[in-house]
């Protein structure tokens, strides 16, 4: 049965939802998710409370990271001459959520893309943590095992910037302790049930906050932050001298001052002449 116009171009609209309180969906994604001809959704056990205190009775559709690819060809097919609006089971879509292979493809065919901002646990948490927010790296969740865990670690532990990641209760205490042991055991926040009734927001260490949650894992969903690294302590005599004999071995005296400069944050001009003495 073919559903009345909605009033709406046709296209995509990528709707935020509340991430736990319902009167956090905005006005323009309620109107949204009361117009479009289909609402694309996670879940549609967890989509319905939503559209029905949005006061819509729009079909919904499962769309998620199982979905077979017909299902994302047949919705850009529609979205020519339709109005589809995608939903996540909480805040932002396509933020450690499926979409992206939707909007990806949409834009491909020359759909219209329109989102509609709003909630994003993410985002929430860095309010919350009082870590600087200045520049921040989303990590999403880590891995399940612990080798893989280390890896990603590892791999951004040496970055200027705030870290966040999602997790959930039952890992969240070894996860901690992961971190303090790959990054160091900086400060960082851990948020969770973010606009809910226990919304809750604690502070301290890696492995402060390791040890309060070890023997009482916290429900509901959780978002960690991690401050950057500290300054790093200045390169000693000893330190700069040995960079630069090992840079002389492969460059005129000039080049290897600037190399270890860069390296380690010395002054140039200074550096040079100490290679000089070195190579007399």
């Amino acid at each position: 049965m073919e559903t009345e116009p909605s009033g709406l171009e046709p296209g995509l609209y990528i709707v935020a939802g509340p991430i736990g309180n319902l009167a956090d969906l905005t006005p323009r994604g309620a109107e949204v998710l009361r117009l479009a001809d289909v609402v694309a959704v996670e879940d549609t056990r967890v989509s319905a409370r939503l559209l029905r205190h949005a006061g819509s009775d729009r079909p919904m559709l499962p769309y998620h990271d199982h979905s077979a690819d017909h299902v994302r060809i047949r919705l850009i097919e529609r979205m020519a001459s339709e109005s589809v609006a995608l939903l996540s089971d909480a805040g932002t879509p396509l933020i450690s959520d499926p979409g992206y292979k939707l909007v990806r493809d949409a834009r491909a065919a020359g759909r219209k893309i329109t989102t509609l901002p709003g909630p994003s646990a993410a985002i929430a948490a860095l309010t919350l943590s009082g870590l600087p927010t200045d520049r921040f790296l989303f990590m999403g969740f880590l891995p399940n095992k612990a080798k893989a865990r280390g890896d990603a670690l590892d791999e951004v532990a040496a970055l200027r910037a705030t870290l966040v990641f999602y997790e959930s209760g039952p890992r969240l205490s070894e996860s901690l302790s992961a971190m303090a042991a790959h990054l160091g055991d900086r400060d960082a926040a851990v948020s969770r049930e973010i606009s809910k009734a226990y919304e809750e927001t604690a502070t301290g260490t890696l492995s402060e906050l390791s040890a309060r949650y070890a023997d009482a894992p916290p429900k509901g969903e959780i978002v960690v932050i991690v401050g950057p690294p500290g300054e790093a302590p200045p390169a000693s005599a000893e330190e700069a001298d040995a960079a630069l004999l090992e840079a002389m071995t492969r460059l005129p005296v000039s080049k290897a001052a600037g190399e270890v400069a860069k390296k380690l944050g010395l002054d140039r001009r200074t550096l040079y002449d100490r290679a000089m003495e070195l190579k007399g």
